[in-house]
């Protein structure tokens, strides 16, 4: 278990903090691992594509472009995502289905909600930096995210 707090104080030098905009879904408080990004806009295809990889030790990082008309993830994506072992999900936009989500053993960052499913173009980039929140992800790069705050580093804090 970590702290972002501690991991703050430890490694002040080594991390980046997202501006704290995101609201907590899912039971998992706590998640961190190696950032997986996927860029889109009210498409989420591409987050269905990644979710079906497996992704022990990662975190997937969506940036929606911060759009509010519609979700990207609902409690079928929420399910795939734990039944291949993401460690948790950031969404630079929102959820729905948000009552079942947080029934579930997973850890999401989200935006908000919103009812309206998104649309199925398979339009967007996977794995390339992403800006939002005041900091940029940057794939293979570590993020960690618990009830303070989310952290980002170039470097593995936990080992």
């Amino acid at each position: 278990m970590f702290s972002t707090a501690d991991l703050s104080d430890f490694h002040a030098e080594s991390i980046n903090c997202a501006n704290p905009i995101f609201k907590s879904f899912g039971t998992k408080n706590s998640f961190a691992g190696r950032i997986v990004t996927i860029k889109l806009f009210e498409d989420n295809s591409l987050l269905r594509k990644q979710l079906e990889e497996y992704g022990k030790g990662q975190v997937l990082v969506v940036d929606g472009g911060g759009s509010l008309r519609c979700a990207l993830l609902g409690d079928q994506l929420a399910a795939l995502a734990i039944k291949n072992h993401w460690n948790g999900i950031v969404i630079n936009g929102c959820i729905r289905d948000s009552a079942q989500i947080n029934a579930m053993p997973i850890g999401v960052r989200a935006l908000n909600t919103s009812p309206i499913k998104s649309i199925k173009r398979n339009i967007g980039e996977v794995n390339v930096p992403v800006k939002f929140a005041g900091v940029i992800f940057v794939p293979h790069h570590y993020v960690y995210v618990d009830t303070d705050g989310i952290l980002i580093s170039d470097i593995d804090l936990l080992k």
